[in-house]
């Protein structure tokens, strides 16, 4: 599984969000480059980097600073605000190794699904943030701000015959909190959909959590306010999923 340390940027600061409200942010550091180079020397490969502004606002306000941070060698997968063919192109020169795409993904399938012929399936990740709400699990978007009510399932339909390999689900309940992940939810996933390679994003708070997300099934684990804190190391977690 890849461990994916996250740099959620804010006005050129590293920040976390609590369940996605912008009235909740925490700093923990001013300098996202150097942050970059630290979690590098410890040993991550990739990096998963959300520009909040643009997830926010439909405009990218940092993509200076994701160039400068993709300098640093990393693996970045990076997104916030894409709404078009062009955004995605002014990420790639930037040195994003793979584009997230969130909010289009969910509302215009029919628009992202030619994405993934033109720029490589393998190039893009889809971003699917969901809330538990009349039963099912149902996609926000705007940054979280907008609560649909089509089911998760019936998004992941929109994709059927597609080549889609790599997608990210946080369950918005749990980001940020370190609450855990929604495992069974990435079971589910894992089970119903084997050929999308899932990342898990939201709640972790722990190694073992780490160790369940992997034997879920997910082939990807987001993390960023564990490791800001010190419940473990990049280290320690990559040293915990090689152990099998």
């Amino acid at each position: 599984m890849i461990l994916y340390p996250a740099i959620d940027l804010l006005e050129d600061r590293v920040v976390r969000l609590m369940h996605g409200k912008f009235d909740a942010v925490t700093e923990y550091a001013t300098d996202p480059v150097e942050v970059a180079k630290q979690l590098k020397a410890e040993g991550a490969e990739w990096i998963h980097v959300v520009d909040l502004a643009g997830a926010r606002d439909g405009a990218r306000r940092q993509t200076s600073l994701i160039r400068d941070i993709a300098a640093t060698g990393l693996k970045v997968q990076s997104g916030g605000g894409v709404r078009g063919s062009e955004d995605i192109e002014a990420f790639f020169e930037a040195g994003v190794s793979r584009v997230v795409i969130g909010s289009l993904a969910i509302s215009a399938p029919e628009q992202v699904l030619p994405w993934l012929d033109r720029f490589g399936s393998d190039r893009l990740t889809l971003a699917f943030d969901v809330q538990y709400v009349g039963g099912a699990y149902r996609p926000a978007i705007k940054g979280w701000t907008d609560v649909l009510t089509v089911t998760l399932d019936d998004v992941i339909k929109a994709y059927d015959g597609a080549d889609l390999q790599h997608a990210l689900v946080t369950d918005i309940g749990r980001d940020g909190d370190l609450s855990g992940p929604n495992i069974e939810l990435y079971q589910y996933l894992a089970r119903t959909y084997p050929n999308v390679s899932w990342q898990a994003s939201g709640g972790v708070s722990s190694l073992s959590d780490l160790e369940a997300a992997r034997d879920a099934g997910a082939a990807g684990a987001i993390t960023g306010r564990a490791i800001y804190e010190g419940r473990f190391s990049v280290e320690e977690a990559l040293s915990c999923l090689r152990a099998v």
